[in-house]
């Protein structure tokens, strides 16, 4: 009878937990960046790469190295870098004296890493790579990989991952119709089968149960809600508590219980996201961007941004403009 009453709990615990996973992918919502296939130009060490989007980037041949004790990447294997996530990168046989910042290796991207089609590296025996970045956010409003406070990891001995970032970037060099369709419905595959690596191989599963505790709360996904809808405006604990209805004094110390960190951090990196977006799709002023999120004075707004991405407003809208042309 033990045994019997022992299988039905195991068997309800993992609906439970299986259920719960679901709601958690259902809840993140999928775009796609950009994507591209790279032949390695000139080895180079970037000392704190990082993107404001989460990066794949899978080794077709040669050499590359990430982390602070240079971890190897495979052939065939595939680096996953979460969102806002810095980290070391050897791409090709870089040493030392190869060694630049993220800066300035954004801004002679093309002396490094050269444009090639699919057809191309497949045929290529230098140092190659595919690389392909893409947006998951939990209802629309947070990074979920960023989220969990998980490092940058190697995906191995997963060929069907390998297969989905190809296959992306092969459809948007494709110039047919139903082509963003196509590649929206890859990248959210990409998605939800890095998010079953991760269970399958029991890689931050720790994480992922207890720093996604926001799925438990409705009053947070309320603050949530409001403070995207509401970036440039009042957003002190004062207005939060009333939102969340939960006393001013008690805000802060239960949002940090359910996300890690405190409130005004996570304004901040919101409304820093936020400013991204419009040095993305917008010819406004840095000024008018650095106001129109929250920020009255555009000194402090440009301090601020650097320290968090690593360039200046200004050099963040030219990459992103590169890009665009680019892609």
């Amino acid at each position: 009878m033990f045994q019997k009453i022992l299988y039905f709990y195991k068997k309800y615990k993992q609906n439970f937990v299986m259920e719960y996973y679901n709601k958690v992918i259902e809840s993140v919502g999928v775009r796609f960046v950009k994507g591209n296939n790279y032949k390695i130009e000139k080895p180079v060490f970037v000392t704190d790469y990082q993107d404001i989007e989460n990066t794949a980037i899978l080794l077709h041949k040669g050499s590359l190295k990430f982390s602070d004790d240079q971890e190897g990447v495979n052939e065939g294997e595939i680096l996953f870098i979460p969102a806002g996530r810095s980290s070391s990168i050897s791409f090709g046989s870089a040493t030392k004296k190869n060694e630049i910042n993220n800066e300035n290796f954004l801004d002679n991207k093309r002396k490094y890493l050269q444009t090639v089609s699919f057809k191309e590296i497949k045929n290529l025996e230098e140092d190659c790579i595919t690389l392909v970045t893409f947006e998951a956010k939990v209802f629309d409003v947070v990074n979920f990989f960023n989220s969990l406070g998980i490092p940058p990891f190697v995906i191995r001995f997963n060929d069907k991952i390998a297969s989905i970032v190809e296959d992306i970037v092969k459809e948007s060099e494709q110039n047919t119709p139903g082509k963003e369709r196509v590649i929206k419905l890859h990248t959210e595959l990409l998605v939800v089968e890095i998010v079953r690596h991760i269970l399958k191989n029991r890689l931050f599963v720790e994480e992922l149960s207890t720093n996604s505790t926001y799925f438990k709360d409705p009053r947070l996904i309320d603050m949530f809600t409001y403070i995207k809808k509401n970036i440039g405006g009042d957003l002190s604990n004062k207005v939060l508590a009333l939102v969340a209805n939960v006393s001013e004094d008690y805000v802060g110390q239960y949002f940090k219980m359910l996300t890690g960190i405190n409130p005004q951090d996570y304004i901040e990196y919101q409304r820093m996201e936020a400013a991204v977006e419009l040095l993305r799709t917008s010819k406004k002023s840095i000024r008018d961007i650095g106001k129109e999120v929250g920020y009255k004075d555009t000194a402090y707004f440009c301090r601020r941004f650097k320290m968090m991405y690593g360039l200046p407003a200004g050099k963040m809208r030219r990459r992103e403009s590169l890009i665009n042309v680019q892609g």
